[in-house]
């Protein structure tokens, strides 16, 4: 009897989760998992703070040694996928081996949207997508060394710390006009740059590249308001770009990514896609939305894997996602756009809760700053919708777990 053949393209978080959930679901078909990296699947968000801090000692495999051959997972390394034929029901190697499939899950990911003026530097100038890319930047964050940081974004900010760390002077460049802008509330930006300023960081916001010159040596970039900054290096992440090439060939739908459904279904009913690439309609604007976060691939790739097997997708939860920056960790869960942000404590660096209330007063959204261990209760609270009054959230007697099994 022929055995179902089940391909992932795409050997990133996403992918290695759903090849694990198959099995784990009891799926005994075969299960392929080509990447075009030369790595064994790994989690990103070490890239940016423990890869550069202790590369010798941070392990950030998916999956520990052995994990695929013990369950019959065929990976398949440095394996690019160049034509997808939904028609045949196959995927074609650079190589030019074909390999016909009963379901495809596509997890390709986003690469670094580039920026040519920057690009053209050459030496010296980098972005940070894959462990290659942090490697060759472990040797730029050196003591005394001037790095440039074009983007103010969670990962931008997260570079800034860790080359800090690393005894580099750095100066960040950001055309908005503020840091985090897209997931964190101005309250939550400043005091975060207030941090980094005290560590020495330098800020230029609403600032616009013009040029970008090699002058003796150094890298200056010229901005739009005529001030230069000089520096020996630079790293630039203004964004993702959803890595649609095959998608978009084979004729699948495509909206800031590959549309699925709730069940990450493609338009193609063979064809699923989950992780930074997937993108699903939101209910209240209509737009469609993707999550670049730890957390979405993480779950997104179980989601996909059950759905291929026909089975019920778990509920759904509020977005999370955290970040590590000058010793603090900050956790968000929720809409970090919501009109009134409340603050439980103190915000200048000891450990508090802010939550988010919309207009009529419910909890939408919610940031632990160094204190993890509330993320579970304000969760539960913002999945809840809970409508409270201000003196209860601000109460410290009242805890968050207590408040989530009783709010309405």
């Amino acid at each position: 009897m022929n055995r179902s053949v089940y391909v992932i393209v795409g050997a990133g978080q996403a992918g290695a989760n759903a090849a694990a959930e198959l099995r784990r679901q009891g799926f005994d078909g075969r299960v392929l998992l080509l990447g075009d990296e030369a790595h064994a699947p790994y989690e990103r968000p070490p890239l940016s703070k423990d890869v550069l801090l202790r590369a010798a000692s941070t392990r950030c495999a998916v999956h520990a040694d052995g994990f695929y051959d013990e369950h019959a997972i065929e990976l398949r390394l440095g394996a690019s996928v160049t034509t997808l034929d939904p028609h045949a029901r196959t995927v074609t190697l650079a190589n030019r081996e074909s390999i016909a499939y009963d379901k495809l899950l596509l997890t390709t990911g986003a690469r670094a949207r580039r920026l040519p003026l920057l690009d053209a530097l050459g030496a010296n100038v980098h972005t940070l997508r894959t462990l290659d890319d942090a490697h060759r930047l472990a040797g730029e964050l050196q003591p005394g060394r001037r790095v440039l940081l074009v983007g103010a974004g969670v990962i931008g900010l997260e570079l800034a710390s860790s080359a800090v760390d690393l005894g580099a002077q750095v100066t960040v460049i950001e055309a908005a006009a503020s840091a985090m802008g897209r997931c964190a509330p101005p309250l939550v930006s400043e005091f975060l740059c207030d941090l980094h300023r005290r560590r020495g960081v330098a800020f230029h916001f609403g600032a616009s590249l013009a040029r970008a010159t090699r002058e003796n040596g150094e890298i200056v970039l010229h901005l739009q308001d005529g001030t230069r900054i000089a520096g020996d290096a630079v790293i630039y992440g203004i964004g993702a770009q959803p890595d649609i090439a095959l998608a978009q060939t084979a004729g699948l739908e495509i909206d800031n990514g590959i549309v699925v459904d709730e069940q990450c279904r493609t338009s193609d009913p063979h064809i699923y896609a989950a992780g930074d690439v997937a993108s699903r309609r939101h209910a209240g604007s209509g737009l469609y939305r993707r999550h670049e976060t730890w957390e979405n691939a993480q779950k997104q790739g179980s989601a996909a894997a059950r759905a291929m097997l026909g089975l019920a997708p778990d509920a759904e939860a509020a977005p999370w996602f955290w970040t590590d920056q000058c010793g603090l960790n900050v956790q968000f869960v929720g809409d970090m756009a919501a009109s009134d942000w409340l603050v439980r404590g103190q915000l200048d660096g000891s450990p508090c809760v802010l939550l988010g209330l919309d207009e009529e007063g419910a909890l939408v959204g919610a940031i632990t700053i160094e204190l993890g261990r509330e993320m579970r209760s304000a969760r539960q609270l913002v999945e809840q919708r809970a409508t409270l009054a201000r003196e209860v959230w601000l109460d410290p007697q009242q805890t968050l777990r207590a408040l989530a099994k009783k709010a309405p």
